[in-house]
């Protein structure tokens, strides 16, 4: 069994307030969940408006998916005009 864990650190774009940042993640979220079957949350910067951090992971037998389901969730949201990643951080274990 491999698993792949990520952080991404998000700028949230025209965002006047939390309920609005809220919307765009929750969004976004809910389609990285049905597109791709992974576990995803936001982690962190819950208390700023134009940042958010979010963490997911994915469970594999094999390591080139798990990569292949990482780059393709990071171009999801690259594709994204409400967000912009600002970093990331990989681990496979």
């Amino acid at each position: 069994m491999i698993v792949g864990i990520c952080q991404v650190e998000l700028r949230v774009y025209n965002c006047i307030s939390l309920k609005s940042k809220s919307q765009v993640i929750k969004s976004i979220i809910e389609r990285l969940k049905s597109r791709y079957n992974i576990s995803i949350a936001e982690v962190g910067d819950n208390d700023i408006w134009q940042k958010s951090l979010l963490g997911f992971s994915c469970v594999s037998n094999s390591k080139k998916h798990i990569e292949s389901v990482i780059s393709n969730v990071f171009n999801f949201i690259e594709n994204d005009e409400r967000v912009e990643i600002i970093s990331t951080d990989i681990e496979i274990v």
